[in-house]
């Protein structure tokens, strides 16, 4: 099952979106020697730098095969050998992954789907104990150049309110990651 539609551009526009690089640092995506998943790796945009900033295994899963075979090139043309990316469709069965087998599960700018929840829930089934769950969305901001529209586009209090619900413990405040996006980390207790 598709989240709901959020008009995904070309891969040359939705580059320019993100600094990549700095929104893993802030996310502390940095030197984890476990186990990271990206879910809805989309391009790869984070998926990539996400494995080279990391020593462990990065799961990229999306339920697009063009979007699999992209970030499977991209880190092939990288030399990046710790990079699995899966075409699965994990709003309707899950990731795949083994209970408590996860160090950091990345959504970003996947929490506008229908059950924001149930992607939460499957986040912290996978994550270890102290295991963490980053989010990042698009501003609540009309004036963003991209992203799912305002009725759909959650709230930095929104996803704060799903990730307690879901059952983590949010670490530090809601952080701004320029130009378009905030970001949050929630820890598994």
């Amino acid at each position: 099952m598709k989240t709901r539609e959020s008009g995904m551009p070309d891969e040359q526009m939705w580059d320019q979106f993100f600094e990549a690089d700095s929104i893993l640092r802030k996310l502390g995506i940095r030197n984890i020697p476990g186990r990271i998943v990206d879910m809805g790796c989309g391009y790869g945009t984070f998926t990539i730098p996400a494995a080279r900033a990391n020593p462990g295994e990065i799961y990229a899963i999306d339920i697009e095969e063009e979007m699999v075979a992209t970030t499977r090139r991209k880190a092939s043309q990288a030399g990046l050998g710790n990079v699995r990316a899966v075409r699965r469709d994990f709003m309707t069965w899950g990731s795949g992954l083994t209970d408590d087998s996860c160090d950091y599960v990345m959504l970003f700018n996947i929490l506008h789907a229908e059950d924001p929840l149930k992607i939460l829930a499957e986040a912290r089934r996978i994550l270890k104990p102290g295991g963490r769950a980053g989010v990042i969305h698009w501003n609540y901001d009309e004036r963003t150049p991209r992203g799912p529209s305002m009725d759909i586009r959650p709230k930095p209090e929104q996803c704060l309110a799903w990730l307690a619900e879901a059952g983590f413990k949010v670490e530090g405040r809601v952080a701004q990651l320029p130009p378009y996006h905030y970001g949050l980390v929630g820890m598994k207790g």
